[in-house]
């Protein structure tokens, strides 16, 4: 797939169009963070080693949008996203837009947002609480699915063990959350 990114000089003040993402990259204490926002909000936080993989993905995620980097824009977003990885008591404060995904997507990352930081909860009984028992493997695609991190925390969900299992973006950044989180 072809990638096409446009960076368009005066931006920063105007709301971005229908068609288009406005996205930014920077740094965070778990690695390159990238935040992404439609007209309604944030729709996309993705975290990885490498701003062109991270590109590559949002553009995979949004085929029909066109994304224009604007880091002027979003740097408030870049910061407040970095101080909560770094201090998750802080909180998550951004408007976000979920509308990318199917209905039962967007039932189930409206309830992880129901999840307390520190907290955590297993597939399974996510599903239950979705009135879905044996939905477990659905809960945890829908989770796979998930472009915004952190703003619906499908880190918080576990094994019915209690043990880490599949994170879109490594198990190693979701034991760092986890642990970030366990510790406020």
């Amino acid at each position: 797939m072809n990638l096409m990114l446009a960076n368009i000089a005066g931006t920063a003040s105007s709301a971005p169009a229908l068609d288009t993402i406005t996205y930014a990259t920077g740094q965070s204490a778990i690695g390159a963070i990238l935040v992404a926002r439609s007209h309604i909000g944030v729709c996309a936080i993705l975290i990885g080693d490498d701003r062109d993989v991270l590109e590559q993905d949002l553009a995979n995620h949004f085929p029909g949008k066109i994304p224009i980097e604007d880091g002027a824009r979003l740097r408030d977003d870049l910061t407040s996203i970095a101080r909560f990885i770094e201090t998750p008591g802080a909180g998550l404060d951004l408007p976000l837009d979920p509308s990318h995904g199917t209905a039962f997507q967007q039932r189930v990352w409206e309830a992880l947002r129901a999840i307390p930081c520190g907290a955590s909860i297993t597939y399974t009984a996510l599903a239950h609480r979705l009135g879905q028992p044996n939905g477990a493997r659905a809960v945890a695609t829908a989770c796979a699915a998930n472009a915004i991190a952190i703003g619906i925390p499908c880190h918080r969900v576990v094994r019915a063990d209690g043990s880490l299992s599949g994170y879109r973006w490594g198990l190693e950044r979701k034991g760092a959350l986890l642990a970030r989180e366990a510790q406020i």
